[in-house]
């Protein structure tokens, strides 16, 4: 895909997301925020949405290992309540 292939509503709608946590951490004004998001939704290509960000960094990545590790602490966590509760219902 070039950045002259025509954009699409999902594409728009992809950098308004980047837009909005952008604004949330201070790096976009409301005004600069509603005058970049009107020129995304009269954006025709790629290029177009590709210049409304080109100042600002890109978004930073969730690591997998950082979800993978939080999956596991709360399988470890269930698990331990369940062995709690089966270690109660025994012992009564």
């Amino acid at each position: 895909m070039t950045l002259d292939t025509r954009a699409s509503d999902a594409d728009r709608q992809r950098v308004v997301e980047q837009l909005q946590k952008h604004t949330a951490v201070g790096r976009l004004t409301l005004d600069e925020f509603t005058d970049r998001v009107g020129v995304v939704y009269n954006a025709d290509t790629l290029a177009d949405l590709a210049r409304v960000t080109s100042d600002l960094p890109a978004p930073p990545e969730k690591p997998a290992a950082v979800r993978r590790d939080l999956l596991a602490m709360f399988g470890i966590a269930a698990v331990t309540l369940l062995l709690l509760a089966l270690y109660m219902a025994v012992t009564r």
